[in-house]
This record gives C-alpha cells, sequence and structure tokens, in this order.
C-alpha cells in the first residue's frame, strides 16, 4: 500500500511536569525571597495544568471532565469520501465556521489493505452556527468525470512535489504581516523522493478554497508525517509553530516533535515533546494542538491514544464483529487495535501536562463505536451558542465515528460534542469541604472573577494572602461574601466590595476554600 496506515496512539495522564524543564522555560516570573513570583496579569488561569497551584489541603481533588455527545455534524456519505474520512481542521472565519478533511477509500483485496480505489482528496464544508454543516459545490476538481462535489485538491503530481492529501491541516493566518494571498495555509504531505517520500509542502490560499504551493520543497522533513500534521501563528509567542508525527528512538515509539518559524518555511529549534520524568513511555499519534483562544498563553491539545489489544471474548462482544473480523485479515490491528482521545497543555510549546484518564472514550456501544479509527478530534476547538436559551456559550468538539465505514451504507460521520468554557479540569470539593493557596504573583485589574459550579448548598469564598501567607486585612475568608451558582464569570465580592485596586503591583496569594463546588478557573480584570 502506498500510504502507509498510521495507527494512533497517545497518552495522557496524570502526571507532573518535570520541575527543572518547566523552570527553565518559564519567562512569566521574577524573583521574591519566598520563591517565584508569577506575573499573572490580567490572564485567565485554568487548572488544567498546577502551574499556579502551589498547595492543596482537605478533600481537594482535581477532576477530568468530559464532553456530552451531541448531533452528528456531518455525513461523509458521498462517493469521493471513499469509506472513510478524517484529519478534520475546523475553525470559525468570520460568521462562517469552515471545515476541511481527508476523504479515502479503504478496502481488504487479497488479504491486503489497499487505497487504490481513488487518491486521497481535500474536501470543505462550513456552517453558520457549527451545528448544521453543508457541503458546497465547488466545482474545482473533476471526480469521475464531473466537478460537481466539494472537493478542493487531489493527490497527485505538482512539478516536482507529490502533494499527497491523506493528512492534512488548515488554517487561517491570524499573523497581522501575512499578505493577503496568504492568508491561509495549510500543510499538506509530500509523497515524493525529492523529500525521500516523507515531507512536509507548505500552502497558501488568499480566500481558503484556492491553494498554491508556497515553496518548491518540503519544509520539514524530518518525521514520519504519517497523521494530522499541523501549524499555526502562536499570537502569544509571535511566531508559527508546528507539530508532527515522529518516530523516536531505536524501538521506534510513535511520538510528537515541534518547531517554530517566523515566516512558514524556515523551521528551527525542533524538539520531542516533554511528558516529565515519570510519564510511561507511550505510543502518541494526532496532537490536534493549538492555543486555547480564551488563554492563548497556554496551547492544548486532544492527541489520540492508540490502544493495542489481542482477540478476546469482550472484543468479540463489540459492534460490528464482522467487519472487524474483516479488517483484522489485512492486519489484525486493524481488527483489533482501539482509539480514544486524551487531553494535554503546556505553556511553553515543549513541556507537556498529559492526563491518563481518557478524555473522550469511546462511549456506549453502537454501530461505528469501539474500533480502530474512532474519537479522532477534529484540530481544533470552537465556539457556539448553547442548546439552552439563555446559557452561555460553550465549546464544540468533533470526532469521528464509523471510521473506515461501518455506518449506514458503508460511510463515516463527525459527531458534534460540547464542553463548558475553561470546563476541562476544575478543582473540585465535596461537602466536607477543601482548599488550594495558589503561588505568589502580580495581577493587573482591579476584580477577581471565576469560573465555577456549586450546588445550592454548595460555595467558594476566596481569601487574598501576602506572600508569606497572611491574610489581608479585609480580603480574608471570614471577609468573602461567598459564591455559589454556576457561570463563566462571577465577580467575588467581600464587605468592603470587589474593588482591588488597591492591590497593584502587590505581590499576593490567593486561598480558595470550596464546598461542593468546581472551580475552572479565574482572572483578575
Amino acid at each position: 500500500m502506498r500510504h502507509k496506515i498510521s495507527v494512533f496512539v497517545i497518552i495522557m495522564m496524570i502526571t507532573c511536569f518535570d520541575s527543572k524543564a518547566f523552570e527553565n522555560n518559564r519567562k512569566d516570573t521574577v524573583p521574591s525571597r519566598s520563591g517565584p513570583t508569577l506575573n499573572i496579569g490580567s490572564e485567565l488561569q485554568l487548572f488544567i495544568d498546577d502551574y499556579i497551584v502551589e498547595k492543596t489541603s482537605g478533600n481537594i481533588k482535581y477532576e477530568l471532565h468530559h464532553p456530552e455527545a451531541r448531533e452528528i455534524a456531518i455525513e461523509h456519505d458521498a462517493p469521493w469520501e471513499g469509506s472513510g474520512s478524517s484529519f478534520h481542521s475546523v475553525f470559525k472565519d468570520g460568521d462562517t465556521y469552515r471545515m476541511y478533511y481527508s476523504a479515502w477509500d479503504f478496502t481488504i483485496k487479497q488479504g491486503k489493505v489497499t487505497d487504490d480505489s481513488h487518491p486521497y482528496n481535500l474536501c470543505y464544508a462550513e456552517s453558520n452556527d457549527g451545528i448544521t454543516w453543508h457541503k458546497p459545490n465547488l466545482g474545482l476538481v473533476a471526480f469521475n468525470g464531473s466537478k460537481d462535489n466539494n472537493i478542493l485538491m487531489i493527490s497527485g503530481k505538482l512539478g516536482d512535489v507529490y502533494p499527497d492529501l491523506g493528512h492534512p491541516s488548515v488554517f487561517k493566518d491570524a499573523n497581522p504581516d501575512a499578505p493577503a494571498d496568504a492568508k491561509y495555509k495549510a500543510l499538506i504531505r509530500d509523497w515524493s523522493p525529492a523529500s525521500g517520500m516523507r515531507g512536509m509542502l507548505a500552502f497558501k490560499s488568499p480566500d481558503g478554497i484556492h491553494w498554491t504551493l508556497m515553496h518548491e520543497k518540503a519544509v520539514l522533513t524530518d518525521g514520519a508525517f504519517d497523521s494530522q500534521n499541523l501549524a499555526f501563528w502562536d499570537e502569544y509567542k509571535k511566531e508559527y509553530r508546528a507539530y508532527w508525527r515522529y518516530m523516536a528512538g531505536k524501538e521506534a515509539i510513535r511520538s510528537i516533535r515541534t518547531a517554530r518559524s517566523k515566516d512558514f518555511i524556515n523551521w528551527t529549534d525542533q524538539h520531542d515533546l516533554y511528558y516529565g520524568n515519570k510519564a510511561p513511555e507511550t505510543q502518541l499519534y494526532t496532537n490536534v494542538i493549538k492555543t486555547y483562544y480564551r488563554a492563548p498563553q497556554m496551547v492544548i491539545g486532544f492527541p489520540v491514544r492508540y490502544v493495542s489489544r489481542k482477540w478476546s471474548a469482550s472484543h468479540r462482544q463489540l459492534p460490528d464483529l464482522a467487519n472487524r473480523e474483516l479488517r483484522a485479515t489485512g492486519e489484525e490491528r486493524f481488527g483489533t487495535a482501539l482509539t480514544e482521545s486524551l487531553v494535554m497543555s503546556s505553556r511553553d510549546r515543549v513541556n507537556f501536562k498529559r492526563w491518563e484518564e481518557a478524555f473522550l472514550r469511546p462511549g456506549i456501544e453502537r454501530t461505528g463505536t469501539w474500533n480502530y479509527g474512532q474519537q479522532y478530534i477534529a484540530w481544533s476547538m470552537v465556539e457556539t451558542a448553547s442548546a439552552l436559551p439563555g446559557a452561555p456559550p460553550e465549546i464544540s468538539l468533533y470526532a469521528v465515528e464509523g471510521f473506515w465505514g461501518t455506518i449506514e451504507k458503508g460511510k463515516d460521520v463527525l459527531r458534534r460534542y460540547t464542553i463548558r468554557q475553561d470546563g476541562f479540569v476544575s478543582v473540585n470539593a465535596p461537602m466536607s469541604g477543601g482548599e488550594i493557596v495558589t503561588k505568589p504573583f502580580l495581577f493587573t485589574g482591579k476584580n477577581l472573577l471565576l469560573n465555577f459550579s456549586s450546588s445550592a448548598a454548595g460555595e467558594i469564598k476566596a481569601e487574598l494572602q501576602d506572600k508569606n501567607g497572611k491574610p489581608l486585612s479585609g480580603f480574608s475568608a471570614d471577609d468573602c461574601e461567598p459564591v455559589f451558582g454556576d457561570t463563566i464569570e462571577r465577580t467575588v465580592f467581600w464587605k468592603s466590595g470587589a474593588d482591588l485596586s488597591k492591590l497593584k503591583g502587590k505581590t499576593v496569594k490567593l486561598r480558595f476554600v470550596l464546598k461542593d463546588a468546581d472551580l475552572y478557573a479565574f482572572r483578575f480584570r
């Protein structure tokens, strides 16, 4: 088979950062006698990592939350979409949501997996709300003699290179200096001898529809690239950042590598992602990493974990046994392996906090689930309106079901999932209570705002302390008016009010006292 079918493997785990590696990469600290003082300004602080936390006590725990399944966003049921469509790129562009994805046709012939029925296609869909999607008739590329389709590009020779649309990623360039003809960019694998049959080509577009090469040769060549290889403009670091599939070490562990660039052509500072000394060695596949739109000092990724299992009684009771057994005749793992998505985050773009527990499990068993290729999350998250009238917007994620065509008519689908804004991980306490204390920090703004959820009887109190942990006069927990409810943004009040202006420029700590509550994030404004 010309294009090697990849396995999706990634781990996440509740593991701590390697402290030395992390501290060496921090740019936002100032000296303090009691230890590093963070300068958080007005940046949103999430609890997806322990960056801001100094200590916890009582019954506090970190709670990983899971997206909720919603409707099918799009069915990949067109002839040119073949038996599988995956590696979706999704983003909001003004009032329009854009979606790009790869489409192919895998079949089993004479005991082998083949994709010879048609080349990989790059297809396009769009939406007005991120919920209901349609495939426009673009009229650009002929398929079976007709241009009535939503194909943007098709794999094939282009000059001295061979763009292979099997693992593309597309984004709108947020770089304010991007020229008009390169407002949209893409990384597409090169399948030509010039790159050693493994390289990444840089493409550009003025409108997201019509694409041309930016450079006559592959811009990245050191990697496997048989996953969704991606890049974006990092507005926080003011540079392009790329992440791609890499085979590391003598045992060829599936890993993720990163590099940065100022021009999208010349890439430097290549590093394998690091997860701390305590992280087990695990196969990693897709990464789905991007700056978090509400807190761009962070990147968040939803990589896919590949789980290798042998045939068992449970395997034979999973859905679609006949299809599972057929795929195994091509290669056993295509019938036995399982995939699911995880979550990880980083502040320096190289050292990541990984969570071991699955972020998006395969879910309740039904046709098209619990198989190799399920739950690949599209790159990346977008904000959409809530289905509950009057509720704040939420985050939508999109994940593949029925990969390799086990849904109706042998096609796969993309399902939408939702999660609250900042709602990946919370610090949680039961009614018996718990506390967290932050590291010392400087902030800007005059109000403290919380993203939290509590029961009717639950609450959160906030206390401002000096750098040594002594409560500041008027801002102790006893002075704090209990915060209760369920909201993305709630202002904290003390008996004297909510104004913290007099603390500007002072090193402080925060102590949170929780009862039957989840705290997702906080910020000053």
